[in-house]
């Protein structure tokens, strides 16, 4: 059985899990959707009531039905690398791949469907609601005047953005910002914008999900950081979760539907853990470099594991 890899050519992270792999003597293909067609190929055949598929990457044959896991990494948009790109090839080889790995009995991590939906901050907030986590309250609205009656009632704020885009995507991203009640908020007008009540933290956590096994690490914060993303002062150490925290992950991790999540926490003064996002795709190299949690491991250890 065989485990396949989506993720572009250059991923440090998923070198880490690819070595392990290796080393471990377990079948492996590893392959960038954005080469399809091209070094990519592929070729499913319905017909006399049976499902049989095949996909090429460079001089190695699989078939669809020997995979035993696929790992979603970081993987590139199909048709990128064609010699004659289109809208309309992007589609139709979007279709035609994740149509036909969809048709498999392997595990995901995470599934396509599931992970587009894990991606709105809205049905994460919603959906930590659900799952017992702690939120600072939240607004989400294009209404200068709800805009204006949250800031009196909460007074302490930050203004972030909806699809929370990470640092290194310029220039899309736009930092976490403090603001007080007394902001003009007619631009809410102009696009939908989230404000939240500001969390005094003392740390940031990050808590790696991988299945059912859970990776907290701790940063110190400092008094006056608003958005630890842009910062660097601090190193990661291992930390325990505690129970309650435990608990809700599992629910989140069930509804999600998805096996894979890095958690992001505010820690306040009192000790209290504040969900902020789960990103279903979200890093976790810096981590294990920092703290020799065995998350890498861990990951290739799901992947290995037979399907049920």
């Amino acid at each position: 059985m065989t485990v396949l890899v989506l993720t572009c050519e250059e991923d440090l992270t998923a070198d880490m899990v690819v070595t392990i792999l290796h080393d471990r003597g377990v079948p492996l293909v590893r392959l960038d959707p954005a080469d399809l067609p091209g070094r990519v190929a592929l070729s499913a055949d319905y017909a006399h009531h049976s499902f049989h598929g095949y996909l090429k990457a460079g001089e190695r044959m699989v078939s669809l039905r020997s995979l035993r896991s696929i790992w979603v990494r970081r993987p590139g948009t199909p048709g990128t690398h064609a010699a004659e790109q289109s809208a309309w090839l992007a589609g139709e080889a979007e279709h035609a791949l994740y149509g036909m790995l969809t048709c498999t009995p392997a595990r995901w991590m995470n599934h396509p469907v599931a992970a587009a939906q894990a991606r709105y901050k809205p049905w994460q907030l919603h959906l930590a609601q659900q799952s017992g986590f702690t939120i600072p309250p939240t607004l989400i609205t294009t209404f200068p005047s709800d805009a204006r009656q949250f800031a009196a009632t909460h007074r302490d704020l930050v203004v972030k953005s909806v699809s929370g885009k990470h640092p290194g995507e310029p220039p899309m991203v736009l930092p976490t910002t403090r603001i007080g009640p007394d902001v003009d908020f007619t631009g809410v007008a102009a696009s939908p914008t989230l404000l939240q009540r500001h969390v005094h933290k003392q740390a940031d956590i990050r808590l790696t999900c991988v299945g059912g096994r859970l990776f907290a690490a701790r940063k110190q914060a400092d008094p006056d950081e608003v958005d630890s993303r842009f910062t660097q002062n601090a190193a990661w150490k291992p930390t325990e979760v505690p129970d309650t925290v435990r608990r809700s992950v599992a629910t989140y991790l069930r509804l999600a539907q998805i096996s894979y999540g890095a958690f992001d926490f505010a820690e306040d003064r009192e000790g209290a853990w504040w969900f902020l996002e789960c990103n279903q795709g979200g890093q976790f190299g810096f981590v294990q470099l920092e703290t020799d949690q065995p998350i890498a491991q861990a990951i290739a250890t799901w992947l290995a594991e037979e399907p049920e």
